[in-house]
This record gives structure tokens, C-alpha cells and sequence, in this order.
């Protein structure tokens, strides 16, 4: 078991301290995000709680988190983190209280790697490969594939992972697949209460279908009329937004070929590798997901896919690409592990 290999490593936490930030994203909206650190002698693990409303990170930043201090092992401290109110007041959504978990968890297994003398692939005996990736984008309003040209400009081999929607025409979507390869497309149908909800639309799904063949095709929302669709062709479906966990796998649908794996929605470290291994021993296919990352959780998850799915589509792709104003220093694919990599980072 994987969570197995880390359970029993001693940690030793003796302060707390956060860092909130922010910063306007390609999807036109700002992103706020916390910094968690977790020190413990003369070490600091440090995660990233990647809650959506900006008004709970100012609040975490004011109030602060419950006691975390104490010498335990990882998963006494991960059973304690499970059983406190991380939020000074209730979240707006009750997936947040997941981000957060996933923000303080993910800091105490960065120190306890390092109080131990570990990086997460030694301690799970297995190596960094270098990473493939896709980048995510939206393409304004109206949509336009002037984004994904300036960013063609400057890596040409850039894969694309995009979000289509109801105001994409069909010339606009053979424009797209003209330009460049598009491996996955969400169509954000599993989001609710949330400002890219999307809905069930036929032609929408057959247009993106049809027009991208080769791309994975995350998250429909299934009825009546868009079930059809996907009869034989359920192995291109993905799911996002309903993984959680193990059970949240098993009530899907139908069984599935492919999985984004975002860390943060299962909030915790052992929830997060049981689903690993579930994958892995029903030979569904993986890529890593990101939520805007703004620190240390992006090369939370670009270290996870080097370490269970570096071929995959992976949206991963490092800060650079997300940044509205990007100057044309973007890294290259694939991205390489990190020479001596240490406790739970990337770089």
C-alpha cells in the first residue's frame, strides 16, 4: 500500500505560519491561494490550500489554523487534521474543506520527508520520469485562437487542454484543430454552483466529437439526450469534478478508461493514494489536474504525474502558461525531474 510507506515516518511540527496570494489567471479571474508551512527541526514543509473564494483565504490569514504543533507520525497527524474545522467560518462549498485538508496535509508530508532524510520517490520506491503536459486555456470572449497562436509562437509543439463551450461555432473549432493537437476537452457538465458550470448541450458534445477525435472528453453531463452520444465511445470519457476518492469511482456510470487526478479533491494523503492504486490495479488510465495553482502545489502535482503518469495529458503545465501576460519564457515539454529532489517538491 502506498499510504502505507509514509504512515509510520515521525514528524515533529513546531510552528505554523501561512502566506496568502494572489494573482489574475488566463481564465479572467483572479486567483487567491495559501500557503501552508509546517516547521519542525530546522526543517519546513510547505503545502498549497487552493480554495476557490477569496474571502476564506483573508479569513485564514486573520484567524489563522487550530494548534497543528506536536510529535506524532504522519498518519496520527493526518487523523488529526481529519477531525478539526480548518475553516474560521463554514465554506461556501463543502469541497473546500477537501482544498484546505489537502493544503495542511500535503505541507506535513513535505516536512516529514524531510525530517526523514526522504523525497516522495524514494519513499515510495519508485522514480521521477519527465513529465509530459498539456496547457489549459479558455479562449476569451468572443472566442478566438489568438491565445493558443501566441503560445504556439513560442513552444510550437504545445498540446492543449481546452474547455468548450455553447459560443464556439463550428468554424471555430476546425480553426483550433487545424492549429494544434487537442488532447482533452472538458465540457465542465459535472460543475455546480460554480461559475463555469455548463450545460448538457447535443450539439455542443457531437461538435467537439466529431471535430476532435483523438481528445479525451472530461466531465459530460449525461441525459437523455446526450447519453447517445457516447455509446461506444465511452472509452474517450474522463471525470473530474465527482473524484473524491474510491467510492466516488465505483458509482460512476459506467466503468471508466481515464481519470484526472487532482490531489486536492480528495483531501487527504491516504485517500489520494488509495485511488491511485485502485487506478492502477483496474487499468484506468491517469493524468494529473491543476486548480491554478500559484506555489508549491504546482510541483505538487507535476512531482505526483512524474511519479504515477508522466505520459498522460497531463494539465500541469508550469505557472508560466497560465499567466495572462506571459513575456515568452515558457518551459519546454517534457519537464525534467529535479537532479536531488528533497521531501515533497518538485523543484
Amino acid at each position: 500500500m502506498l499510504f502505507d510507506r509514509v504512515a509510520d515516518l515521525p514528524v515533529a511540527v513546531d510552528s505554523i505560519d501561512h502566506t496568502l496570494r494572489e494573482r489574475e489567471t488566463t481564465s479572467g479571474f483572479a486567483r487567491a491561494t495559501t500557503t501552508v508551512e509546517l516547521s519542525g527541526e530546522g526543517e519546513t514543509g510547505r503545502g498549497e490550500d487552493v480554495t476557490y473564494e477569496t474571502e476564506d483565504h483573508h479569513e485564514l490569514a486573520a484567524a489563522g489554523l487550530p494548534d497543528l504543533t506536536g510529535e506524532s507520525t504522519f498518519a496520527e497527524f493526518s487523523a488529526r487534521v481529519g477531525e478539526l474545522d480548518l475553516f474560521p467560518t463554514p465554506p461556501e462549498r463543502e469541497v473546500f474543506r477537501h482544498y484546505r485538508r489537502w493544503g495542511v496535509e500535503s505541507a506535513a508530508l513535505d516536512l516529514t520527508l524531510r525530517q526523514n532524510g526522504l523525497d516522495l520517490s524514494s519513499a515510495l520506491d519508485r522514480t521521477y520520469d519527465p513529465v509530459e503536459f498539456v496547457v489549459s486555456t479558455r479562449l476569451g470572449e468572443p472566442p478566438t485562437i489568438d491565445r493558443l497562436e501566441q503560445v504556439r509562437d513560442i513552444r510550437p509543439n504545445t498540446e492543449f487542454k481546452l474547455d468548450p463551450t455553447t459560443d464556439w461555432s463550428a468554424d471555430l473549432a476546425a480553426e483550433v484543430a487545424d492549429l494544434a493537437p487537442v488532447r482533452i476537452c472538458d465540457l465542465k457538465g459535472q460543475y455546480e454552483g460554480t461559475d463555469v458550470d455548463a450545460p448538457a448541450d447535443p450539439d455542443l458534445y457531437e461538435l467537439v466529437l466529431s471535430t476532435f477525435p483523438n481528445a479525451v472528453i472530461e466531465d459530460p453531463r449525461l441525459t437523455e439526450e446526450t447519453r447517445p452520444l457516447f455509446e461506444g465511445r465511452e472509452g474517450r470519457v474522463s471525470w473530474d469534478a465527482p473524484i473524491t476518492g474510491v467510492e466516488s469511482i465505483e458509482i460512476l456510470p459506467f466503468e471508466p478508461d481515464w481519470l484526472n487526478i487532482k490531489p486536492s479533491r480528495f483531501g487527504s494523503v491516504a485517500s489520494l493514494s488509495e485511488s491511485i492504486e485502485y487506478c492502477m490495479d483496474h487499468d484506468i488510465r491517469m493524468y494529473g489536474g491543476g486548480q491554478f495553482e500559484l506555489g508549491v502545489g504546482r510541483g505538487h502535482i507535476q512531482a505526483l504525474a512524474a511519479l504515477f503518469y508522466p505520459d498522460g495529458p497531463n494539465d500541469v503545465a508550469p505557472g508560466g502558461y497560465n499567466d495572462p501576460d506571459f513575456k515568452g519564457d515558457l518551459s519546454p515539454r517534457p519537464l525534467d525531474p529535479p537532479a536531488e529532489p528533497v521531501g515533497f517538491r518538485w523543484a
